[in-house]
């Protein structure tokens, strides 16, 4: 166990060196001069020098490299001039909301594509998986910004039955007392089901948006899983000792099916943390993802930098737990490495 405890780290500290290099990278190769577009065109040269100085642009790129590694790690994650504030304090102010949205959107997604494919193989029926399957197809056809157009066309411009994008709230509602800064659970917290409902509303339609793609490639992943699990001859026996079909199935099928799942559910978490720029803009919801449209705009090179490497951090870090955990779920990741001891 410990061997694969030791393999995990060296390739997520590897992910991170890699990300790491690639964001440094790319914002010293795109065009722009920070230092013209902190002070304005008409700067003099003198100027332009200062400030190339007080940012390390003028040292060497492998000293460049090493501060700007470090200082990530300790939490020095640079200034926003466009926003006359740092970029970690934005990031914790703005991170909560795209916690909360990406969770919300997991639990969805996941909650979903567990019981259509339990739908789709219980009973195998053949029009309930041609239906199951046809969903399945909506989110691999469609872009997700596409279809968050769409939902807000239909269920807010047309129907009217959920809100548009107004953020986490309406404009001029109170939020709930900050424990958590997650409003579903600080609303249920203070006691404020008015609060948590419009929380809830507000949330459900970029939550589809985000989660849809993920959801056609889970649903599809579980259904061809549940349905060669089924197959298997402890499925037979264990009907054969009397348990009824349902039982067997939800205690021996549906288990062994969702630990290859596990994997790339963890990919999809991580892709819902780090991944939700789009969808963000859209429904003009105030988390990380919209901070980095706008800075992207602004040519705000700061917040930029720092997001690529904590969407990286994120994602390897959220992979590296789901990987440790399939490795104390199923002992047979771990044969490989006692055999070769």
């Amino acid at each position: 166990m410990s061997r694969v405890v030791a393999y995990r780290l060296l390739g997520s500290l590897a992910a991170i060196f890699g990300a790491s290099l690639l964001a440094f990278l790319i914002m010293r190769v795109l065009p722009g001069d920070p230092a013209r577009i902190i002070l304005g065109p008409l700067a003099t040269p003198k100027a332009l020098a200062e400030v190339n100085h007080q940012l390390g642009l003028d040292q060497p790129i492998f000293a460049q490299y090493w501060h700007y590694i470090s200082d990530f790690f300790t939490g020095n994650w640079g200034y926003s001039y466009t926003l006359n504030a740092s970029v970690s304090s934005l990031f914790v102010e703005r991170f909560p909301a795209t916690i909360e949205l990406a969770l919300f959107s997991f639990v969805l997604t996941m909650g979903a594509a567990v019981i259509l494919a339990l739908l789709s193989t219980y009973r195998h029926r053949p029009v309930t998986d041609a239906i199951v399957r046809g969903a399945s197809y909506i989110g691999f056809g469609t872009p997700p910004f596409f279809l968050a157009l769409l939902l807000l066309i239909i269920f807010f411009k047309s129907l009217h039955w959920l809100p548009g994008p107004e953020g986490r709230l309406q404009v001029g509602a109170s939020e709930p007392p900050a424990v958590t800064h997650l409003f579903l659970i600080d609303s249920l917290l203070a006691g404020q089901l008015n609060t948590f409902w419009e929380s809830l509303r507000h949330m459900l339609l970029p939550a589809i948006a985000l989660g849809i793609g993920s959801f056609s490639f889970m649903v599809r992943l579980l259904r061809a899983n549940l349905l060669e699990v089924s197959r298997e001859p402890f499925i037979t026996v264990a009907r054969g000792k009397g348990l009824p079909r349902w039982t067997a199935f939800r205690r021996h099928a549906l288990p062994n099916a969702f630990l290859p799942t596990l994997t790339s559910a963890g990919l999809v978490l991580g892709e819902f943390l780090a991944g939700s720029v789009l969808i963000e803009r859209v429904f003009d919801w105030p988390g990380i993802g919209s901070l980095v449209f706008e800075a992207i705009v602004k040519q705000d090179f700061a917040i930029v930098q720092a997001f690529i490497l904590l969407s990286a951090v994120i994602f390897v870090l959220v992979n590296l737990m789901v990987d440790l955990l399939y490795a104390v779920i199923d002992p047979r990741v771990r044969i490989p490495a006692v055999t070769s001891a």
